[in-house]
């Protein structure tokens, strides 16, 4: 890292990185979790699951969005001294720091299953459509203030997952040709 640089990770690629191994366990735990009938029966669990899928996205996409506004308008320019993170080692980063939380969540969405059929399933699924709903909205933001948000990798924490979370005082801003992502943190075409 030059040096008085940072080490830049994309705010809207930290939260979309979560959102493809939370919809494949959660469509995986379903998918098993509707093979068995449970203590409520099929119907109901799927009826359950679709509602929790729901509520799951709309929660998770809603969640904190004052804050990352804030975030955004207030970001400073990034200097020519800092290193901005490939999109790659970012969202490498992301799942390596929460691959037991992920573990564990996929395995508790399956026993859940035992009671509930594909419930725990589809509210992790839609966790990970919530997840990319959020990504959406934050790289529509970044289109219209035309600047692409980052933060410092150190205040991200141990496990890379908290982008707007309290040891994030301020973010950089670069041009939208900035980095490997585009603005919502999709790989760049």
């Amino acid at each position: 890292m030059a040096r008085g640089g940072q080490g830049l990770a994309r705010v809207a690629v930290v939260v979309r990185a979560g959102a493809a191994p939370l919809w494949w366990f959660g469509v995986f735990a379903a998918g098993i979790g509707v093979l068995l009938p449970g203590l409520t029966g099929r119907r109901i669990g799927v009826m359950a699951g679709a509602a929790l899928f729901i509520l799951a996205a709309v929660v998770v996409a809603y969640t904190r969005r004052k804050r990352y506004a804030a975030l955004v308008r207030s970001a400073a320019r990034a200097s020519k001294q800092d290193v901005l993170q490939d999109r790659a080692v970012t969202v490498h980063n992301w799942r390596r720091g929460h691959r037991w939380w992920l573990l564990l969540a996929f395995v508790a969405a399956l026993a859940s299953s035992f009671a509930v059929p594909a419930a725990g399933g589809m509210l992790l699924a839609g966790a990970g459509v919530g997840l990319w709903l959020k990504a959406g909205w934050l790289g529509r933001r970044e289109r219209a203030e035309e600047a692409l948000i980052w933060v410092r990798v150190d205040w991200l924490g141990r496990r890379v997952g908290a982008p707007a979370g309290k040891p994030v005082k301020a973010c950089r801003s670069t041009g939208v040709a900035a980095g490997d992502a585009a603005p919502g943190g999709a790989r760049r075409r």
